[in-house]
């Protein structure tokens, strides 16, 4: 289905790279869990430390070239929902998707990969490598959310169930 007047494929392609992205942030999220229940003042332990940092160590230093594929599908992501603004309809739904897609990829670039690289090196103090870990993980959680709001709204873009 469509909203009438364009085909549906771009926003189903769209919400499929969104599926992928929320699939990896659950991944990530599944290690960046450890840092709940402990003092937030305090440094996490060395072995919930050791734990993440192995973690992304592998998925960002270690996984070459799947790393990669995760950056060609935000650049998809990005690029596809830029293309999709200039369709008449379903604007301000547009607008959301655009928006739900450039804050969390942008944060990825600008703080998450960068910390995740920091963290995986091991190289700060445990009370820096905690705040780092800290830090993901709010983040993460962050962008899920977004995420999913992107998701979202191309699947009802795609569906063509949104009103105008």
């Amino acid at each position: 289905m469509t909203d009438g007047r364009h085909p549906a494929w771009p926003h189903a392609m769209l919400a499929a790279c969104g599926g992928f992205l929320v699939a990896v942030l659950w991944f990530d999220l599944m290690f960046d869990v450890q840092v709940r229940g402990h003092a937030a003042a305090a440094p996490l332990p060395d072995a919930v430390v050791a734990s993440i940092a192995q973690y992304y160590r592998r998925v960002t230093t270690d996984a070459h070239p799947m790393q990669q594929l995760i950056g060609m599908v935000m650049a998809l992501t990005v690029l596809g929902s830029a293309w999709t603004l200039h369709r008449p309809g379903h604007r301000w739904l547009r607008w959301t998707a655009m928006v739900s897609c450039v804050v969390p990829i942008g944060l990825a670039g600008v703080r998450v990969l960068p910390n995740a690289v920091r963290l995986g090196m091991r190289t700060d103090t445990l009370a820096g490598q905690s705040a780092l870990a800290r830090a993901i993980y709010a983040d993460h959680v962050l962008c899920l959310g977004v995420i999913a709001i992107f998701t979202a709204a191309q699947i009802a873009l795609a569906a063509g169930r949104a009103t105008r």
